[in-house]
């Protein structure tokens, strides 16, 4: 029989729900939740709970929301609570020496990658931008390093050539939950094993701004497609047209035949080099052809590519790139 452990959760965005739920229907005990401040969420910028903080408030389990995790009141709320544990899912910050020595047995981290590979704050987005065919979990000891700590589990899942971010963090936040809950067992029955990490192999995932959007038709259109399901579904992968920026939503990698000249000539990337009744054909690096077939023009819907067409035609030869 596994002895109980009383864990703290620490987390915010909606990947780390499962794994909240997952202990919260193991035989442990989650005495406490620690989560980030309410922001302003959505298009109307209401102040509004996180994910976290929504089912924690269900259960019915103490939270605190620390602007800082080296107030004063944060080490108090957390010796009250007692934890054997401290389980860390996408919670947003770096944790401090002193907040990661309360729990006994120290702290683990749920991670989405195959660590030591993409250390940071967006390693599934940066995985796919890369051209990576799989990612996976890693179930981590939290250390002052950023994800530097001992490895306790991995698992994989391949990453589809046509797949965004989205669908592989949803995915691996239940990968995750799943094998999180499994090293809790162990550890609480004595039985876990952690490998150092190679800390030569290990490469970093920053956090995304806007400006990672921006695409450079200069690159290969592979390279472009990996960005524009990496940036999905924010910042999203962006260009300008007459001017106007617009966001590509869902794009095609074209070979073979139809990698084709314009005007007898090599086009310059960023060109239009054909207009169909479902895409736009762009010139990339390489001699490649970029088909935009979602899309979304600055302050209006998404659409796809033929809806915008119905519209506001786009002729062979005009340049995407900079406004």
């Amino acid at each position: 029989m596994v002895d109980a452990l009383r864990i703290v959760f620490m987390g915010t965005p909606a990947f780390a729900v499962p794994t909240l739920d997952r202990l919260l229907a193991s035989r442990h005990e989650v005495v406490g939740v620690v989560t980030q401040p309410d922001k302003p969420r959505g298009r109307g910028q209401k102040v509004s709970d996180a994910p976290v903080k929504t089912l924690a408030v269900e259960r019915g389990l103490p939270i605190i929301q620390p602007v800082r995790l080296r107030e004063p009141e944060v080490e108090a709320s957390l010796r009250a609570w007692r934890p054997d544990l401290g389980v860390v899912a996408a919670y947003g910050k770096l944790i401090p020496d002193a907040v990661l020595a309360i729990p006994r047995l120290g702290m683990i981290n749920v991670h989405a990658s195959l660590l030591p590979k993409y250390r940071g704050a967006a390693p599934i987005q940066w995985a796919i931008i890369n051209g990576e065919t799989e990612t996976g979990i890693t179930i981590m000891r939290v250390i002052r390093e950023l994800d530097a700590g001992a490895m306790f589990a991995k698992a994989v899942r391949p990453i589809g050539s046509e797949e965004t971010s989205d669908v592989v963090e949803r995915d691996l936040a239940g990968l995750g939950a799943r094998l999180l809950v499994s090293v809790v067992d162990r550890i609480a029955e004595g039985t876990a094993t952690e490998d150092a990490q190679d800390d030569s192999q290990a490469s970093y995932a920053p956090r995304l701004t806007k400006d990672h959007g921006l695409i450079d038709w200069t690159l290969p259109a592979q390279a472009i497609h990996d960005r524009v399901r990496g940036l999905h579904p924010w910042p999203h992968a962006y260009t300008f047209l007459d001017g106007e920026r617009t966001i590509i939503l869902r794009s095609l990698v074209e070979t073979g035949d139809t990698v084709r000249s314009f005007a007898g000539q090599k086009p310059t990337p960023g060109t239009v080099v054909e207009v169909t009744r479902d895409a736009i054909h762009i010139a990339t690096g390489n001699a490649g052809v970029l088909a935009i077939v979602e899309l979304q023009p600055e302050g209006r819907r998404p659409m796809r590519t033929r809806d915008f067409l119905a519209g506001r035609p786009v002729l062979a030869g005009a340049v995407l790139g900079a406004p």
